[in-house]
């Protein structure tokens, strides 16, 4: 994708928030006919950098400390709003309240620092039916200053759950689900129920499902749940403890983390004979119920 509708400052995840609100609402009383296509240009902002307080309080959340180095994880959170701002726009297809998270493939491909100019950008694809409803991939990129390097791109894939729009077919054959037996653990997170406020203070992701019980019902949920991206980044934040310059990460999400909640982990490395890290494969689970949460890799390119 070429074409881009350039912002000229970073857009604001509440305003962005109140937007598909009110587009939902909308939606629900002009009940319009669903247009089967994607946005046909990106969207792009040029001149970002980010913010030092918010970088060292995201470090120090996700238990690692502050360094020049921006963590991939905060990377994600940093083009969040840009690929938002794809998922607000009048011709996206699918409601974005309520959108599931299913899963994240990462190519970090430079160091990042706090201090360099970004451009980002973000775009839609991928528009499928799902035995669900209908899923879509938000693709985001990190470009340096004038756009000639790529340093980081993420691949989000979403479910609009019950949404099934027309022309879109469903998968014939549903993925096979095997039986999850829990591996013993090498470690185990405490979530509190403020576990979704305290990333959201950290990330600027004020999706109501993650803030509190009230809100998360709202939304059809039991209970808030804590954000994927959350666990994707206490996670990379350990494995491995020093990343190569060049890595690649993956997520899937199997089910939500209702808050508060007890998730265990098994991390297992591949290492060279030498003993340098090749790989870390990770899958965490509901230490009480045994119900699996994620699973995914992170591995040097």
């Amino acid at each position: 994708m070429t074409d881009a509708t350039l912002l000229t400052e970073m857009p604001s995840l509440s305003k962005l928030y109140v937007n598909a609100a009110a587009s939902a609402a909308k939606g629900r009383l002009l009940r319009s006919a669903p247009v089967v296509a994607l946005p046909s240009r990106a969207v792009e902002v040029r001149g970002v950098r980010a913010d030092l307080a918010r970088v060292t309080e995201f470090a120090h959340l996700m238990g690692e400390p502050a360094r020049d180095v921006l963590p991939s994880g905060y990377l994600h959170a940093l083009a969040f709003p840009v690929g938002m701002s794809v998922m607000v726009q009048d011709d996206f297809p699918l409601p974005l309240l309520g959108m599931i998270h299913l899963r994240n493939q990462v190519e970090h491909f430079s160091p990042v620092l706090f201090a360099d100019e970004l451009c980002l950008r973000a775009w839609a694809r991928d528009l499928t039916g799902h035995r669900s409803g209908t899923q879509v991939q938000i693709v985001a990129e990190i470009h340096n200053a004038d756009g000639t390097e790529l340093l980081w791109r993420g691949v989000s894939t979403y479910l609009a759950k019950g949404v099934f729009l027309p022309g879109l077919d469903k998968p014939t054959v549903a993925a096979q689900r095997l039986d999850f037996v829990p591996p013993t653990p090498t470690a185990q997170w405490k979530l509190g129920v403020d576990t979704g406020r305290a990333y959201a203070a950290v990330s600027g992701d004020f999706n109501p499902i993650h803030l509190s019980v009230l809100t998360a019902k709202a939304l059809g949920m039991r209970r808030s749940i804590a954000h994927g991206m959350y666990a994707a980044s206490r996670v990379l934040a350990t494995v491995p403890q020093s990343k190569p310059e060049s890595f690649e990460w993956d997520i899937s999400f199997d089910s939500p983390v209702f808050l508060p909640a007890t998730v265990s982990l098994e991390v297992v490395d591949r290492r060279t004979d030498d003993g340098v890290w090749l790989s870390s494969a990770f899958t965490a689970w509901n230490a009480r119920t045994a119900r699996k949460f994620f699973s995914g890799t992170v591995s040097a390119s």
